[in-house]
């Protein structure tokens, strides 16, 4: 493993690069540390502290009473969703989000958003449909976000809380049909097809998605009778690289197992860190820009046979490489030999 030269960053302590930076640890805290200090804290609580009866209380009432409500559209709080902290996250970067002029929803149907890339923490589809900061309820007025992730989040006691009050709710096919079978319209799943597996890919200037495979969308699409709607995230795969893990390797059989298990990618982040730009955990600040495409219509279809979700799926493949070939111009530098690898 080569060690990089160390380029340190422009020293700027304003204020405002300074809130930008507590904001974003705020996601990794939310999408990486609370794996960690939940169950420790809990633990705590439990053995050390005259709190563990409310912490039991808290525990006997979410496994029992409260466990089906991430897959019933969950618990969303608006206000949470509005703080200020988000806003200095996205301007870390920063994120702005694009919708072409053939995007039009409309108000009495819902829609899936099937969102590329994952990149390594899914930064761009956490901060534009997560939260309230890349104003998408003024782009889309007439429509909720419901950002869906990993089932294990709603798993974390306490954590499980602040995922549902972002809007957070399971990737399950039971999670999204709920959503999208609801009959007065105007809501959004918003679903990164390709995954945790794509968090491998991420390094910049490859643009390899996780897609061939990917079905299960497509088929919750034709039984909703829901329009697919492409998103692709430019920059997200420049805001971190990693190191390299040799296949088959001990390491390697490691994190493929704790994926299977949970869920989870393990990588060896290589961001930066809050003096210098070569290594760290935070994400480099690059622009980020989510582009939301023209929706592709759905005729609901209750069984659909595998012809027709094979049909349906390689129109989205085609929609979603034609929306790369004619924005790429405008958020990469070498667009000329960027393209899209799909598997």
């Amino acid at each position: 493993m080569k060690i990089p030269s160390i380029k340190f960053a422009t020293l700027n302590l304003s204020i405002e690069r300074t809130l930008q930076t507590l904001g974003l640890m705020l996601i990794l805290m939310i999408q990486v540390v609370g794996f960690f200090i939940v169950p420790i804290a809990s633990y705590y609580i439990l053995v050390f502290t005259k709190l563990r009866w409310i912490c039991l209380l808290y525990f006997a009432w979410y496994l029992t009473i409260d466990k089906g409500t991430p897959e019933r559209g969950g618990r969303r709080s608006e206000w949470f969703r509005s703080l200020i902290c988000w806003y200095y996250a996205k301007n870390y970067f920063p994120i702005k989000m694009i919708k072409l002029s053939s995007c039009y929803l409309d108000a009495k149907r819902n829609y899936i958003f099937s969102y590329f890339p994952h990149g390594l923490l899914a930064t761009g589809s956490f901060i534009t449909l997560a939260t309230d900061a890349t104003d998408f309820n003024k782009l889309f007025p007439h429509h909720t976000p419901y950002a869906h992730t990993i089932s294990l989040f709603f798993k974390m006691p306490f954590l499980r809380e602040v995922v549902l009050w972002l809007g957070g709710v399971p990737v399950t096919e039971k999670s999204i049909s709920y959503i999208q079978s609801r009959p007065e319209g105007g809501n959004v799943s918003g679903i990164t097809v390709g995954g945790a597996v794509e968090a491998y890919f991420c390094k910049p200037g490859l643009n390899k998605l996780v897609l061939r495979k990917r079905k299960g969308f497509v088929r919750i699409a034709l039984k909703t009778g829901s329009p697919l709607v492409p998103v692709y995230c430019f920059g997200e795969t420049d805001l971190y690289s990693q190191w390299e893990i040799e296949e088959n390797s001990l390491l390697d059989r490691f994190r493929n197992g704790v994926k299977k298990v949970t869920g989870f990618t393990i990588v060896l982040v290589r961001g930066r860190g809050l003096f210098q730009c070569s290594f760290g955990i935070l994400p480099q600040r690059k622009p980020v820009t989510v582009v939301v495409g023209e929706p592709i219509d759905v005729e609901k279809t209750e069984n659909p046979t595998q012809e027709q979700i094979d049909n349906l799926h390689q129109l989205f493949e085609k929609k979603l490489v034609e929306l790369f070939e004619s924005q790429k111009k405008h958020y990469l530098k070498e667009y000329e030999n960027a393209h899209l690898e799909i598997i």
